[in-house]
């Protein structure tokens, strides 16, 4: 999944991308809401993690932005913590969640990955599909016979993402923009590799490719 951040401080932003990297995300770093705007208009990220104090354009004119050309890419906004405002101000521009400063990382990662599943139409507990059961803390999956089998990061993030959508049609190009970020280097090719890769460890029948389409997870294509 990849996820736009919208956050001005070097540090913070630092340190957060390289925990949302670890956490399985694919991760667009903006520094002012410019860029940020414009990012969140043009890249199909899976989620945004929005700071409201940013140079150029504020975080609630950005989100007002988006949401009145109807971009409703699930947004979390950093607030302070005693800014109760900041939190009415957010919900009414459109916001879906906050997290108020200082956090832990890890409710982060555990509220992104709810906001994603919701606005996929999918359940908000484990991530399970096709007799599969995704470990997002270890990166692991257990099959049906109750084998655990670790992944790579790119393989969980292809899988993370095939099980999100199963059933349906995933080109490479649409596969490519949300398992990597924006300076990598998206060649489709390389996913047909990784989904190789998969259909070793999971079964061949898992995956399978509709020629000229792409791929279809777990099932027929709806």
């Amino acid at each position: 999944m990849r996820i736009l951040l919208v956050e001005d401080d070097e540090l913070i932003g630092t340190t957060l991308r390289a925990d949302l990297e670890r956490a399985g995300f694919a991760v667009d770093w903006a520094r002012d809401g410019v860029e940020g705007e414009y990012l969140g208009r043009e890249e199909p990220c899976d989620a945004v993690v929005l700071d409201l104090g940013l140079p150029g354009r504020s975080g609630l004119e950005v989100l007002r932005h988006w949401r009145a050309e109807d971009n409703r890419v699930p947004v979390l906004i950093l607030t302070a913590r005693d800014g109760w405002q900041e939190k009415v101000d957010g919900f009414k521009a459109g916001a879906d969640d906050y997290l108020g400063k200082p956090f832990h990382v890890q409710e982060l990662v555990a509220r992104l990955i709810a906001l994603i599943r919701r606005a996929s139409g999918g359940n908000v507990g484990s991530l399970e599909a096709a007799g599969l059961k995704l470990d997002e803390d270890t990166q692991t999956v257990r099959l049906g016979d109750g084998r655990e089998l670790q992944l790579t990061g790119t393989e969980f993030r292809l899988l993370r993402y095939f099980m999100l959508h199963p059933g349906k049609v995933l080109s490479k190009s649409r596969l490519t923009e949300h398992v990597y970020d924006n300076d990598s280097d998206k060649d489709s090719n390389v996913i047909e590799v990784y989904v190789r890769r998969l259909r070793q460890k999971l079964g061949e029948d898992l995956i399978q490719t509709r020629r000229g389409q792409g791929y279809v997870f777990g099932g027929e294509a709806s």
